[in-house]
C-alpha cells in the first residue's frame, strides 16, 4: 500500500518543463512582466480573481479573449542555485557527508520551495451596451505548493533513523524490518515539527464575473464588481505544524495512480478508482470588489478573493498528532530529495505518520485582500502599486503578504515593456521584465517574474508566462 505524498515529485515534473513558478497572475504575461502587480491594470478576463470591479469601468473594447496563456514558476529562499540545481536536476547524483550537512542546513527555512503552474485555457470578456458593465468568464488549471521544514524535519528527512531527535530516543538502529517500541518518553511529532508545512493544491476552475459603475461624477468613478467560480478538485496534500496544532490530510484523483490496499475496502472511506483527472473535491469560490478612477489618471481597487470552501469527497486521508516513532529510513543517499520526503509521509512504511481513512474533508479556499493604486499619465505608460495579503494558511495560499511596484511602458506603438520591483509571498525581492507585441487587436508576449532569481547564487528563482493568443475586438468609446 503506497497512498504517499506524491505531490512532490509530480509538480516538479509539472515545473520543470516551463522552468518556473509563482503565483496565479503567471497565466498573465502583462502582470508577470510586472512582478504580479495588476490590480489597477486588469480590465477584461484578466480581472477574474483579482478584481471583478474592474470590469464596470469604461474599457476599449467590446469583446476581448484569450486561447492558452501558460506561466510556471518554481524558487526557493534557503537553498543555494547550486543545491537547487542538484535537487530539481541531478537527483541521482550520490553525496556524501559533507553534502548531507549542507542539505540539512539548506532545507532548514519558512520558504524551502515554492513553486505554481497556472493555465488560462480560455478567457472571454465582454461589455455590454447602454451602461450595463462588463462581464467575462474563464477556464483556468492552478497546482500551487509550499515546502517549510525546521531543522528536525530536515535533519530526518536527509538522515532518517540517525537523524539527532530520533537517535535520542532511539539510539540503538533499527535493522529488522519490524517496527520498534515507541518510546514512552519521546515528543510528540507537533513538537519535534514544529515549523514545517508540507502543502500542495491542483484545481479546475470554471468561472463567471461582473462588475458596473454605480457612480460618476465630477470626475470621481466607481465601479463594483462580484465573482463566482465552482471549483473540481484534482489532489490535495495540507501537512501543517505551527505552534502544537497539526493538520495533515490528503486527497488525491486517481491520476496519481496511488495504491490504497485494504484502506480502499473501509467502510469509512470513499474510494475513487479509474484513471484521469477524476475530480475528489469541489468547491465554490467568490470574489468581491470596489474600483475607483478619478479624472482618467489615478486609479484605485480593493478586493477580496478566494471567499468560500472545498470539499474533499474521495480518497481522503487525515493523520493526527502522535509520538516520535523510530523511522525506517537510513536517509538520502542522491540528491532525490522528493522521494525521501514522500517516504517519510507515507503509510505503508514505519515513518512519521500514521493515516487513517475519513467520508470527507472540508476545507477553506486560500482568501486574499487585495489592495492597489495606480497612475495612468497617457496610453504609453502606466503604473501600480499592488499590496496581496493571505487571510488565511490553507494550501495554495500566499505564504506572506505580496508587495509589488509595477509599470507599463510602450516605446512604440507596437511593443510594449513591463518591469517593477517585488517582493514578499516567499519569493523573497524580485526584478521582473516582460515584453508584448501589440497591434489594434491582439498581443503576443513573454515575461519572467524576476530576471535577479535566474542569475543568483543565493534564493534562485525561475519564472516564465507567454501567450499568443490575446484579442480584443471592438471600441466601446
Amino acid at each position: 500500500m503506497k497512498p504517499s505524498l506524491r505531490f512532490l515529485s509530480l509538480a516538479a515534473g509539472l515545473a520543470l518543463p516551463a522552468t518556473a513558478f509563482a503565483q496565479n497572475e503567471l497565466s498573465n504575461f502583462s502582470a508577470t512582466g510586472r512582478g504580479g502587480v495588476i490590480n489597477t491594470f486588469a480590465s477584461d478576463y484578466q480581472a477574474i480573481g483579482i478584481n471583478p470591479a474592474n470590469l464596470g469601468r469604461s474599457t476599449n473594447f467590446r469583446v476581448a479573449f484569450t486561447i492558452g496563456e501558460v506561466g510556471a514558476g518554481i524558487g526557493s529562499q534557503s537553498l543555494s542555485k547550486t543545491t537547487f540545481k542538484h535537487i530539481i536536476y541531478d537527483g541521482s547524483q550520490s553525496i556524501g557527508a559533507a553534502e548531507k550537512a549542507t542539505l540539512v542546513n539548506q532545507l532548514s527555512g519558512d520558504n524551502v520551495l515554492n513553486f505554481n503552474v497556472d493555465t488560462n485555457l480560455f478567457g472571454l470578456a465582454v461589455t455590454l451596451p447602454n451602461g450595463l458593465g462588463g462581464l467575462a468568464f474563464s477556464s483556468r488549471q492552478r497546482v500551487g505548493g509550499h515546502l517549510a521544514l525546521n531543522r528536525n524535519a530536515a535533519d530526518i528527512i536527509i538522515n532518517g533513523q540517525n537523524a539527532a531527535v530520533v537517535k535520542q530516543y532511539y539510539p540503538t538502529p533499527n535493522t529488522s524490518g519490524a517496527p520498534t517500541p515507541t518510546n514512552p518518553n519521546a515528543p510528540l511529532i507537533s513538537t519535534v515539527l514544529d515549523g514545517t508545512s508540507i502543502q500542495m493544491a491542483v484545481t479546475n476552475e470554471f468561472n463567471v464575473a461582473y462588475g458596473i459603475q454605480v457612480y460618476h461624477n465630477n470626475g470621481l468613478k466607481l465601479a463594483l464588481g462580484a465573482g463566482y467560480r465552482y471549483i473540481q478538485g484534482i489532489g490535495i496534500a495540507d501537512i501543517r505544524v505551527n505552534g502544537g496544532d497539526l493538520t495533515a490530510y490528503t486527497a488525491f484523483s486517481p491520476v496519481f495512480s496511488i495504491n490504497y490496499g485494504a484502506l480502499a475496502s473501509n467502510p469509512n472511506f470513499n474510494y475513487e478508482s479509474g484513471s484521469g483527472l477524476k475530480p475528489v473535491g469541489h468547491g465554490n469560490g467568490f470574489d468581491a470588489g470596489l474600483s475607483a478612477e478619478i479624472g482618467k489618471i489615478f486609479r484605485f481597487g480593493a478586493s477580496v478573493t478566494d471567499m468560500g470552501s472545498m470539499t474533499w469527497t474521495a480518497n481522503v486521508l487525515e493523520a493526527s498528532d502522535q509520538k516520535l516513532q523510530q523511522t525506517a529510513s537510513t536517509g538520502v543517499e542522491t540528491y532525490n530529495v522528493f522521494k525521501e520526503i514522500s517516504n517519510q509521509f507515507d503509510t505503508d512504511k514505519q515513518n512519521l505518520f500514521t493515516y487513517t481513512t475519513a467520508k470527507e474533508r472540508t476545507a477553506a479556499l486560500p482568501a486574499k485582500l487585495r489592495l492597489g493604486g495606480g497612475v495612468r499619465l497617457n496610453k504609453f505608460f502606466e503604473a501600480g502599486l499592488d499590496v496581496t495579503a493571505p487571510l488565511n494558511k490553507v494550501a495554495g495560499n500566499l505564504t506572506t503578504t505580496f508587495v509589488g511596484l509595477g509599470l507599463d511602458y510602450k516605446p512604440l506603438s507596437w511593443l510594449k515593456l513591463s518591469s517593477g520591483v517585488t517582493s514578499g509571498a516567499g519569493y523573497g525581492k524580485s526584478l521582473p521584465l516582460g515584453l508584448t507585441l501589440v497591434s489594434p487587436v491582439w498581443e503576443a508576449g513573454i515575461s519572467t517574474r524576476d530576471v535577479l532569481g535566474l542569475l543568483s547564487e543565493d534564493s534562485p528563482y525561475s519564472s516564465v508566462a507567454f501567450g499568443v493568443l490575446r484579442f480584443k475586438i471592438g471600441s466601446s468609446n
